[in-house]
């Protein structure tokens, strides 16, 4: 009978293995708090702007982004949403003021106080009622009564400038601050 020089793996090697591994883990669960602290802390990132490239939205189609931790509606409006946001008179709107960080507080709802450039509609996409994500984003998602935004929790509707309609909501959709880099760069916050 042969002897081979290679043994079978005995319950040693296997011990080995194990405190091998466990120490690798543990090792990376100390270093771990130490590598994660050099993140940028909640403050600086609730702070932050984001830069969004404008030129990839087609007429009529919208899309949503991510700032501060809400959604931002960015819409490129259609000549007909242009029109129909125009031919509100202010007098039928539940809120008159414009909601719009980047005018005078006492502004008006009119269209032209809540964008910079018509085409574009840039606006916090949660409603005032209760703080709900509000539907119209998506091609063929429900878009109200007023071919805007409705939100299906309570009811409250928003036209093509981002107003409130009709519903329980009380406030028209808020405008962050936001500037024009070029005619297709948007930098918001």
């Amino acid at each position: 009978m042969a002897h081979s020089d290679a043994a079978e793996p005995t319950r040693r090697d296997f011990l080995y293995i194990a405190t091998g591994s466990a120490a690798a883990v543990g090792a990376a669960l100390t270093l771990w708090p130490l590598i994660d602290q050099m993140n940028p802390d909640a403050t600086v990132q609730a702070l932050a702007s984001i830069e969004v490239d404008l030129s990839a939205i087609a007429e009529g189609q919208a899309i949503t982004v991510k700032w501060r931790g809400s959604p931002v509606f960015i819409r490129h409006r259609s000549a007909k949403d242009i029109e129909q946001a125009r031919a509100v008179k202010l007098e039928d709107l539940p809120d008159t003021l414009s909601r719009n960080k980047n005018v005078d507080a006492s502004a008006d709802a009119s269209d032209k106080n809540r964008v910079k450039v018509e085409k574009y509609l840039i606006m916090v996409g949660v409603c005032t009622h209760l703080g709900c994500i509000p539907k119209g984003q998506r091609v063929g998602s429900t878009k109200g009564e007023f071919g805007g935004w409705f939100c299906p929790c309570h009811g409250s509707h928003y036209d093509t400038a981002g107003r409130i309609r009709k519903g329980p909501a009380p406030r028209n959709l808020d405008v962050p601050v936001y500037e024009f880099l070029s005619d297709t760069k948007v930098k918001i916050g």
